[in-house]
């Protein structure tokens, strides 16, 4: 069984869908320190005028953990996200498909980031036809050490391989895994090249993206150049 285990982000990428389908379990790591300014308040969208951010404005103090951070709803956030995606993705192919979903998201209230990322992760899961099951880190009950909390889930879901991202081994303790009995496996994703508007493609977008452009297709094209090692 393989496992696979990431912080949760708002809106993620393709190589993040990719690892998720890769996996059996795959574990959302809600319950660790929040990184500003990186992927799991903000992703992007393309406009015609090149990539746009949506941000997820946050309320937060250093060090909190990620399932503590609030969402600042003073700031009119949820309809300006909406209004981006109807505004650039309206011709889109699978707009009117896949509109209810993005929808059903941004007109509900969220309070803390984790929860919005946690529905949405697992919301796409579902729109993409992904069959691995999603659990919470917060749910279990583990080492505090960054790698003997990725061991300890683990083996709580009786994994015997951990699908890391490329860059693990430059912060994992490679031989608590062995000590383990664990293989590791490393993903390394190749990211395709699929039709977009507003011309020159552009890598590295929302899974939004990919969606509304592909819609149905867009499970076969993050699997179409998976390379793992």
């Amino acid at each position: 069984m393989i496992c696979a285990i990431h912080q949760p982000q708002y809106m993620p990428w393709l190589g993040y869908f990719d690892k998720i389908d890769i996996a059996d379990v795959f574990v959302i790591l809600d319950n660790v320190q929040y990184k500003k300014n990186e992927w799991q308040n903000r992703n992007r969208i393309k406009t015609s005028q090149g990539p746009q951010w949506i941000t997820a404005p946050v309320l937060y103090k250093y060090p909190g953990r990620i399932c503590e951070v609030g969402i600042n709803n003073k700031i009119d956030w949820r309809r300006k996200h909406l209004q981006a995606l109807i505004t650039n993705y309206n011709k889109a192919p699978f707009f009117a498909e896949y509109k209810p979903l993005f929808e059903d998201i941004l007109n509900s209230e969220w309070g803390l980031l984790s929860e919005l990322n946690i529905y949405v992760i697992k919301q796409l899961i579902d729109a993409l036809g992904i069959k691995t099951e999603a659990l919470t880190a917060s749910d279990f009950s583990l080492d505090n050490d960054p790698t003997g909390r990725l061991v300890d889930m683990c083996k709580q879901i009786k994994a015997d391989q951990y699908l890391s991202g490329k860059d693990g081994v430059k912060y994992m303790d490679i031989d608590k895994f062995k000590d383990a009995g664990i293989e590791l496996v490393f993903q390394d994703f190749d990211h395709p090249v699929y039709n977009q508007l507003y011309g020159k493609f552009e890598p590295f977008l929302s899974i939004i993206d990919l969606l509304f452009n592909h819609g149905k297709d867009s499970l076969e094209i993050i699997r179409s150049n998976r390379r793992k090692q």
